[in-house]
């Protein structure tokens, strides 16, 4: 099984650059003395130990401007490139992000939702056996405990952190990120190169989150439902067959409606 540990000396190793294969034993032993490094077709930086293959976390520190708040200029400019209202993209942030119309909930920590059951799903697929770390990692598997980290943000990053050192591209598509709340495992829908690169984007300032958000509309086939404001086809697509039962169409609806009157402004922007 593959442990994801911060090896920050891997990024910049040449042989790390060099080499590119994909993750071939199990296990993890802290071992001094790595025989080989190289990284794996997700990105991740590797070093074999003992046999032993450990993974470095794709969760850095990134660069990112808290001051940079979307305005009514941002949703403008992307909403013309996608060829749509104004007031449709704000309908989205309304109902993804409620009254906070926020990105981050701290400077380089974007909104994040990490779904336990979508990273159960993503944890089978990528061949990792979530049962041995119950024990270890129990944020993972327990509910957001608000008390204990003083919020509901803080404590689904709690629980997404615990999830990265399981395995990072896991947790990754398990977790739902920023304004728009875009499933990690759309990353290359939203037109990025690597999780890693999905993830620094999403962490850099609103407008990269909104960037994001527009690609993901052109490539999973949405624009069209969005440029109708046909809400049930778009809330189907982008928030799954159960969409009818949570009223998220008749949300996404009334919000538009909202913020079409005269154009208005997500408040505070």
């Amino acid at each position: 099984m593959f442990k994801d540990i911060l090896i920050a000396a891997l990024v910049a190793s040449p042989l790390a650059m060099a080499m590119a294969s994909e993750p071939v034993s199990s296990g993890f032993f802290f071992d001094p003395d790595p025989v080989l490094a190289g990284v794996d077709r997700y990105g991740r930086a590797y070093v074999v130990m003992d046999g032993d293959t450990i993974h470095m976390s794709f969760m850095n520190t990134y660069d990112t401007d808290p001051s940079a708040r979307l305005t009514n200029d941002d949703y403008i400019a992307v909403a013309e490139e996608l060829g749509v209202e104004p007031a449709a993209i704000k309908a989205v942030v309304e109902i993804e992000t409620g009254q906070t119309h926020s990105g981050f909930f701290e400077p380089g920590k974007p909104l994040v939702n990490f779904d336990l059951n979508v990273f159960k799903i993503y944890a089978s697929r990528n061949g990792i056996d979530l049962s041995k770390y119950k024990r270890s990692h129990p944020e993972v598997f327990a509910k957001p405990n608000d008390r204990k980290y003083g919020s509901r943000h803080a404590a689904q990053y709690a629980r997404l952190e615990q999830a990265m050192e399981i395995d990072s591209l896991t947790a990754i598509q398990g977790t739902f990120w920023g304004m728009f709340q875009l499933g990690g495992f759309n990353w290359k829908k939203c037109g990025v190169e690597s999780p890693e690169e999905f993830i620094a984007t999403a962490s850099r300032s609103e407008r990269d989150q909104l960037e994001l958000f527009a690609n993901f509309i052109r490539n999973s086939g949405l624009l069209k439902s969005l440029k109708a404001k046909d809400w049930a086809t778009f809330a189907k697509g982008y928030n799954g067959p159960g969409y009818a039962a949570k009223g998220y169409h008749t949300k996404l609806a009334a919000a538009y409606r909202k913020y079409s009157r005269d154009n208005a402004s997500i408040p505070g922007k």
